[in-house]
């Protein structure tokens, strides 16, 4: 057999059994000491955060909904452009397709790669995968949420009714709440500052830049913006437990907190 081919059956050797281990890595048993403490710390978190804009989102579809957007400037403005190029960032099926490009390209290169190189593209692998996750999670539980509410977007109907539901209908009109954008957005934002916290700020201000281009746009009521990001920090959340777990990209201290490797 040719050098060549040996490298080439060589190569793709490598490469299937490092799609491998991934998957069992994922999908295995956790293993870290200090999960259950993780585990109560999270259910503390996430009911806090519940209460807290749950009743911000009720609050919102009572007391400020209808009034948000009658101020907002009518759908097609042309001066809006510039918010349209800002929405499309908070698009899941952009940052999914850019966060599994990367994964692809990083399962590509790796074999090429050997010693301390290897190791740290793969580290950088596992903190994409955690990003990947972390938006998809919830953008699919999202999909399901949006589908089972189907409240009316704003002036659907021809009115500015935040009341304007119809459940199970499945049209994209009625596919207002929660904002999808939103829970990108925030979903996004708290796993690459769960990861790099230098970078929460700046992920903040993406977030909340995303979720107003939704209100500006006429595409949401605030509640459902609050709804999402509410999902999206969530699902993160959610999301980096189960890699903690499992010891991966994140490890537990004994209070149950976790932080980045």
């Amino acid at each position: 057999m040719a050098a060549g081919a040996v490298e080439s059956q060589n190569y793709f050797v490598q490469l299937f059994a490092l799609l491998r281990h991934s998957a069992i890595q994922l999908v295995r048993a956790p293993s870290h000491s200090q999960r259950a403490e993780a585990a109560r710390r999270l259910a503390r978190h996430a009911l806090l955060l519940t209460a807290i804009l749950g009743v911000s989102v009720i609050a919102l579809m009572i007391g400020l909904d209808a009034r948000e957007i009658a101020l907002m400037p009518a759908r097609g403005t042309p001066g809006l452009w510039p918010v349209r190029v800002v929405t499309d960032f908070g698009k899941d099926a952009y940052v999914l397709w850019m966060l599994a490009t990367a994964l692809i390209v990083i399962a590509i290169a790796s074999p090429f790669l050997q010693g301390t190189a290897r190791a740290r593209l793969l580290r950088f692998g596992t903190q994409v995968q955690y990003l990947f996750f972390a938006v998809l999670v919830p953008t699919l539980f999202t999909e399901v949420v949006k589908w089972v509410a189907g409240r009316g977007r704003p002036f659907v109907g021809g009115k500015a009714n935040p009341f304007n539901f119809a459940p199970f209908t499945g049209a994209e009109a009625y596919y207002s709440f929660p904002s999808g954008h939103a829970v990108t957005g925030f979903a996004l934002a708290f796993a690459i500052g769960a990861v790099w916290p230098r970078a929460r700020l700046w992920m903040l201000v993406y977030a909340l830049l995303i979720a107003a281009s939704r209100l500006l746009l006429l595409a949401h009521h605030p509640s459902d913006v609050v709804a999402g990001a509410l999902i999206g920090v969530l699902g993160a959340m959610a999301v980096r437990y189960w890699f903690a777990a499992r010891q991966l990209g994140f490890a537990i201290h004994g209070d149950g907190k976790i932080v980045p490797l």
